[in-house]
């Protein structure tokens, strides 16, 4: 019988891939669904960025698609760098000014996006290229993204 957490550690970080990737989708889709590109871009455009809508319609796009993919395993790393990418910038012009925390102590802190950026860092570093003969590395990159 298997102990707690009853899984493996690929086994854990493949779930890892596709829960991150999942979250991605849903907050993609959400902004679709619930109409909020057009504020958004405005947002963007207040703060300087040309042609704010195209430019969250881009970023939507890279979540549904790399978050697809990346859950999918294919070039997990590259997809989990550019999804960094967007968290990373997204706590540079919207989370800092709200302080570390999310929820309870805090309202739309950076604790989140950090939380999601070490998962993505995590899922990246385990799906790097085959090691060299002389490393004493390993590749799991079969177990979390495959290519």
């Amino acid at each position: 019988m298997r102990t707690y957490p009853f899984i493996s550690l690929p086994e854990s970080l493949v779930v890892m891939r596709v829960c991150v990737a999942a979250l991605f989708m849903a907050h993609a889709v959400v902004r679709i669904a619930n109409g909020s590109i057009p504020g958004f871009g405005a947002f963007l455009e207040r703060l300087g960025f040309p042609s704010g809508v195209a430019v969250v319609w881009a970023i939507t796009a890279v979540e549904i698609v790399a978050g697809t993919l990346m859950a999918l395993g294919w070039r997990a790393r590259w997809m989990a760098s550019a999804l960094f990418v967007i968290v990373a910038v997204g706590i540079l012009l919207i989370h800092r000014r709200f302080g570390w925390f999310v929820g309870e102590h805090g309202t739309g802190g950076s604790e989140y996006s950090v939380s999601l950026m070490v998962s993505l860092l995590v899922i990246a570093a385990a799906d790097r290229p085959a090691a060299s003969p002389h490393s004493e590395r390993t590749n799991h990159a079969s177990v979390v993204g495959g290519r």
